[in-house]
């Protein structure tokens, strides 16, 4: 469970640094997202893809390829590229369809998922995590109410 407080902490894992350089242009544009400033926490629903492998090796063999191709520059990874790495190496019935998960509602996804999912920022991706089905990347594509 080490993995989940990387996901969380800002100031490490260059997943969230690419994360936090993309905070004010996501609280920005998103003013109506919930009480918070970044809208983190207070949505009820998230847009998502993820990437599930069952062997920490494999999800740190694709995020390497995020972190080669956009994140160790600051950049964000564009959807179409993150969903071909999902086509890739997800175990999940949802990397048929690059990782796309939908809209999914607070409550809907189990545990480290759901935390991590609601507490990433739009257009950002998530360091790799554990949770019970497996490893998980998740890439963060919108938040309403």
């Amino acid at each position: 469970m080490g993995k989940d407080s990387k996901a969380k902490d800002s100031s490490k894992g260059k997943g969230k640094q690419a994360a936090s350089g993309s905070d004010e242009n996501a609280s920005k544009g998103k003013g109506k997202g919930g009480k918070g400033a970044d809208g983190l926490g207070t949505c009820t629903y998230v847009k998502a893809r993820h990437i599930l492998c069952e062997k920490q090796g494999k999800i740190n063999e694709a995020y390497k390829k995020l972190q080669d191709g956009w994140l160790s520059n600051g950049d964000k990874v564009p959807p179409a590229e993150f969903a071909k790495l999902a086509q890739e190496y997800s175990e999940c019935p949802s990397g048929k369809k690059g990782g796309d998960l939908g809209w999914f509602p607070r409550g809907k996804m189990a545990g480290p998922f759901q935390e991590v999912a609601f507490n990433t920022l739009v257009g950002a991706t998530s360091a790799p995590f554990k949770s019970t089905h497996g490893y998980h990347i998740i890439l963060c594509e919108g938040r309403k109410n």
